[in-house]
């Protein structure tokens, strides 16, 4: 027989009450008030306990972010590689220098820079990133204006995985004084 709206849940052998975030008469989400029964709390937090969360994650479990260093330099390669991209169509419709040299460099920033981004789980994806923001300066050579579009991008990148490893950093000791 199924448990009652108020009673015990019977299969977790938590002894979690039919609510979320509930363990017992303790209550593990502090974030809002409950929900009906097996509903994500306001945060998504998982249903009654032993339920998986939106990430398959068990309930009462801490979710692992992912770190923001590389959040950041995901997003920043990948702006980089759409601007990149439109303007080197600009470039080659106003022909502003010898089409195939727009099309190497510009394909190939924008490429590097995809691929860079999903290679951010490894080292080499930083490195790539690096050459992204050399390679862009370097651009400059061929197109005045993307001096100032690969400064703006290495600050960005230099900030960003700043900000990021110094977020990364706070999470780590804030987690370590759980």
């Amino acid at each position: 027989m199924p448990a009652a709206r108020g009673g015990r849940d019977a299969g977790s052998g938590s002894g979690a009450v039919g609510r979320p975030g509930t363990v017992g008469r303790v209550t593990t989400d502090a974030a809002g008030p409950p929900g009906p029964a097996g509903a994500a709390g306001p945060a998504g937090a998982a249903g009654p306990a032993g339920a998986a969360g939106p990430a398959g994650a068990q309930a009462g479990a801490p979710r692992r972010q992912k770190p923001a260093k590389a959040l950041f330099a995901a997003t920043i390669l990948t702006l980089e590689a759409f601007v990149v991209f439109f303007a080197s169509l600009v470039a080659f419709g106003l022909r502003l220098a010898d089409p195939g040299a727009i099309a190497v460099v510009g394909g190939g920033v924008a490429l590097v820079a995809l691929l860079a981004a999903g290679l951010l789980r490894r080292h080499v994806g930083y490195l790539l990133g690096w050459v992204v923001q050399v390679w862009l300066m370097l651009s400059g050579l061929l197109i005045t204006a993307m001096f100032v579009v690969g400064g703006v991008f290495a600050l960005l990148w230099v900030v960003g995985l700043r900000v990021g490893a110094r977020i990364d950093r706070e999470r780590a000791e804030r987690d370590a004084a759980r």
